[in-house]
């Protein structure tokens, strides 16, 4: 309902403009300026130049709903410049112009509505920037992918094994943990050989053997 009430006023108030700026241009500016110059309006000539196409212009595009902002805006600052430097003799006309420009500084204020050419030129502007951001960010996402993406023909990075297989020849696969020395096994029991064991980076002496007593016989 809003946008189809700002059709309206845009059609009713653009239309009375433009009715206005033909009736001036159908009398001529000769006729028109001497009007003005019966409402005592300086610069007749001016006067009425400058409003016919201000009425003209303005009503058309307000009725096309284009630049209703600025347009409603200029139609009001062209009313109540009239009505302040040349008022109309006839009540009525001056009733009409403090009523169109009420209405214009309204329009511009409020806007043309989501039915006029200002809303399909902003969606479609909407629409293309949109596209264009998509466009680049599907951009930045494959130049992305492909920095991340590996090489197959560049060599293997140094200090990376070149195969999964230990057995490959490359120092940086073989096994450097440390391991336990393997004992020698004699039967059933395991015996390390004396001074294997490290003691505060000494070697620990042999554990020493006491001799039976001996016995007579």
């Amino acid at each position: 309902m809003r946008d189809l009430a700002a059709l309206v006023a845009r059609v009713g108030v653009g239309g009375l403009f433009f009715a206005n700026g033909w009736a001036k241009l159908e009398q001529g500016l000769i006729n028109t300026g001497a009007e003005f110059a019966r409402q005592g309006a300086p610069a007749p000539g001016a006067w009425a130049t400058t409003t016919m196409l201000f009425e003209l212009i303005g009503g058309a595009l307000l009725i096309a709903g284009l630049a209703v902002s600025v347009t409603g805006l200029v139609l009001f600052l062209e009313a109540l410049a009239v009505f302040l430097i040349a008022p109309p003799l006839n009540q009525l006309d001056t009733n009409a112009l403090v009523a169109l420009g009420a209405a214009s500084v309204l329009l511009a204020v409020v806007g043309a509505g989501r039915i006029s050419v200002d809303h399909m030129v902003v969606i479609r502007r909407r629409e293309s920037e949109a596209a264009s951001e998509f466009a680049a960010d599907d951009e930045a996402d494959k130049v992305i992918a492909s920095l991340r993406a590996p090489d197959p023909e560049l060599p293997a990075a140094s200090g990376e094994p070149a195969s999964d297989d230990p057995k490959s020849g490359d120092p940086a696969s073989e096994d450097t943990a440390p391991h336990r020395r393997p004992s020698r096994r004699t039967g059933e029991q395991a015996t390390s050989e004396p001074g294997d064991t490290l003691v505060a980076g000494r070697k620990k002496p042999a554990a020493r053997t006491r001799k039976p007593p001996a016995t007579d016989d």
